[in-house]
């Protein structure tokens, strides 16, 4: 299979699904002329259209609302943020609206819409453009949330969230758009909703998503080299729908865990896992659930300061192994 990078699938999937289906186009600001502004949309306008392919005011609030109503009226739109940061601008119509279409309409009305882009700090850009509002979202009843970790599963999920009905707010990570993987060439799908175990291991279970998988792989590494311990990382892949099972069957099977998210302490993605495992699977645990978050401040300008606050491989590695103690 071709390596291809993270940036280069999420585009394959946005041209596959443009030519398969008429009623998809892109937004967002500066995806046409300027190529997407990590030129993920780079010559997606040259092969469709500027009728597929539609330049937007620097106003989320103005292009998501229009992209929700037409989504009402059969289009699929794919909404390109510059940072899911700028989402809060939008939040009536992302949360307040879209997320309610179907129910309020007692199934009459979808709303297939999908908004994606980098939600993540670790880039030195400030508190106000590195949030990541997984948690937040997730939280409505009605939106689907994804956050893929490799390049083959942005490509498999993407195209899965476009010909999904439901709204599905797509979280991509800055640093990994340059990261390279083997993607096929053939056409493929992943379903919403189905996590992965990167890594089998025997001795602890990680689970994580988005770019902390990588992370938690570099440290599984590590600590099977320098320690012998055995990790077993699990990738959620999609926070909601949430793929319980996959998550218990690993935890049954190495009884203790690891939750790691680069998302905050506080309500985070992390706290719904931990109330799910022991609810579900309290008696397979050998030791109490540990997490590790992002630290609990807004997001570090300075880059040292910035690269400690994330869940970083060493991070990850302290606290491998001070549950296994």
């Amino acid at each position: 299979m071709p390596l291809i990078t993270y940036r280069e699938a999420i585009r394959h999937a946005l041209a596959e699904e443009l030519a398969r289906d008429p009623n998809v186009v892109v937004m967002g600001e500066e995806v046409a002329q300027f190529n997407g502004a990590y030129k993920v949309t780079e010559g997606l306008l040259e092969k469709f259209g500027p009728n597929r392919i539609v330049d937007t005011p620097i106003s989320e609030a103005g292009f998501i609302g229009m992209g929700i109503g037409a989504s009402m009226l059969g289009v699929r739109p794919v909404i390109e943020l510059m940072f899911w940061s700028f989402y809060s601008v939008a939040f009536d119509q992302i949360l307040n609206n879209a997320a309610n279409v179907r129910y309020m309409s007692g199934g009459l009305i979808n709303c297939p819409i999908v908004i994606r882009g980098p939600a993540n700090g670790g880039t030195n850009v400030g508190a106000t453009h590195s949030h990541t509002p997984e948690n937040v979202c997730a939280n409505h009843p009605g939106v689907k949330v994804v956050c893929p970790a490799t390049a083959y599963d942005a490509k498999g999920l993407l195209k899965s969230a476009i010909r999904d009905n439901d709204p599905v707010m797509f979280m991509e990570n800055t640093i990994l758009y340059g990261d390279k993987w083997e993607v096929p060439e053939e056409e493929y799908l992943i379903p919403l909703g189905k996590a992965d175990v990167k890594r089998v291991g025997t001795d602890l279970t990680i689970v994580a998503h988005g770019r902390a998988v990588i992370s938690a792989l570099a440290a599984a590494q590590q600590l099977e080299r320098e320690h012998d311990i055995s990790v077993e990382v699990v990738d959620l892949r999609t926070i909601r729908p949430l793929d319980e099972e996959t998550i218990l069957e690993s935890v049954r099977k190495t009884h203790r865990v690891l939750l790691v998210e680069e998302n905050k302490p506080f309500c985070g993605v992390d706290a719904q896992i931990a109330y799910m495992i022991q609810e579900k699977a309290f008696d397979d645990l050998d030791a109490p659930i540990k997490r590790l978050s992002a630290i609990d401040a807004p997001a570090i300008y300075s880059p040292p300061m910035e690269a400690e606050q994330l869940p970083n491989p060493q991070r990850i590695l302290k606290a491998v192994i001070e549950l296994l103690r």
